[in-house]
């Protein structure tokens, strides 16, 4: 199994109840067609009527149903409390540099921080805080601050260092940081998984479901539009569309009211501006959207706007469907469009 741990290490933590394999692996349990997280605290079945997948959308599609006591798909992408704990420790002090004895001193493995940072965020965990260190210190730059004091600051005791790791992040010099635009980057948990949402001064530029395919290439060309770079951190667009999505998921929120700056052609602007006319619950075609643009033989390129929508939910490309009936391609997952559709139904 490409990208998971070895049978014998996912057995073992799977009977152990292991926290560190939380959005690791997922068990399907054959004789019950039920599939669970890792930490379940289920009666444990016989090694061979288990199945390991790398995603709860492989355990649906391959017919199991998500377990009633640890809500598989409500917790699909949860962070290990180590993750969790590591995060309050930044973010108290974000411009604190820990280092890996500070880590022995609070009980924590530094081979394992960086084991799990690597494997739920795609960083280390001292890359993680010295991001966001440098994220700090590129925005008291642009207020006026001046290079060593950032520097010192944000905890960087070497100017050397500083210089390395600012240039290696930005693309650039610290003097020259009025010409370097940067975005922070948040990572939001939701019943379907995690989220990842991206925003600037102006507004949200993304917000995708994590395992969406292409999403690197997403972020890619984020960063060649907008000339910037992209860092862990938080600010009040990325703190309205948590507490927005909440709202969707647990409160019946149908509308979004965060700003956000789509990027497109003309005609790809025409098609998600005409996305967010549709009313929750319900469900138009392709051919529909196509008619009501004044572009009937525009179907394909309907579709192919739609695959390009990168602020999933709020320009709501899950609600067109195939005018079979059928729900077909959707970048989070048709799973997850089946669940967002059923979802919305119940508002």
């Amino acid at each position: 199994m490409k990208n998971l741990p070895s049978k014998k290490i996912m057995y073992n933590a799977f009977m152990n109840r292991d926290t560190q394999y939380e959005g690791v692996f997922w068990v399907g349990v054959k004789t019950t067609q039920i599939f669970c997280r890792p930490t379940c605290t289920a009666r444990k079945p016989k090694k061979e009527n288990i199945e390991y997948f790398g995603s709860a959308e492989q355990a649906l599609l391959a017919g199991f149903n998500a377990c009633k006591r640890c809500r598989p798909l409500d917790a699909a992408a949860a962070a290990p409390n180590l993750i969790k704990r590591l995060c309050e420790v930044v973010e108290k002090s974000p411009n604190y540099k820990i280092t890996n004895s500070e880590l022995l001193r609070m009980g924590v493995e530094p081979s394992t921080a960086r084991r799990q940072f690597k494997r739920y965020y795609g960083m280390t965990f001292q890359a993680y805080s010295r991001s966001r260190r440098l994220g700090l210190a590129f925005h008291e730059m642009r207020q006026g601050e001046t290079v060593i004091g950032s520097q010192i600051n944000n905890g960087f005791e070497s100017a050397s260092g500083f210089w390395k790791a600012y240039k290696q992040l930005f693309g650039t010099a610290p003097s020259k940081t009025g010409q370097v635009e940067c975005l922070l980057a948040a990572w939001i948990e939701t019943p379907l998984g995690a989220m990842i949402a991206i925003a600037g001064e102006e507004g949200l530029y993304l917000l995708e479901f994590t395992d969406r395919r292409g999403l690197e290439n997403e972020i890619l060309k984020l960063r060649k539009w907008t000339h910037s770079i992209i860092v862990p951190g938080n600010n009040r667009h990325l703190e309205q569309i948590k507490k927005e999505l909440i709202d969707y998921f647990d409160n019946g929120r149908t509308k979004f009211s965060v700003p956000v700056i789509p990027k497109g052609s003309a005609f790809e602007l025409s098609v998600w501006s005409l996305l967010r006319t549709i009313p929750a619950g319900e469900k138009w075609s392709y051919a529909e959207m196509a008619r009501r643009l004044d572009k009937p033989n525009a179907v394909r390129a309907v579709g192919n706007a739609n695959g390009k929508n990168c602020l999933g939910i709020i320009i709501p490309c899950h609600r067109v469907i195939g005018s079979d009936g059928n729900l077909h391609g959707y970048g989070g997952g048709v799973w997850r469009k089946k669940w967002l559709l059923e979802h919305e139904e119940q508002v």
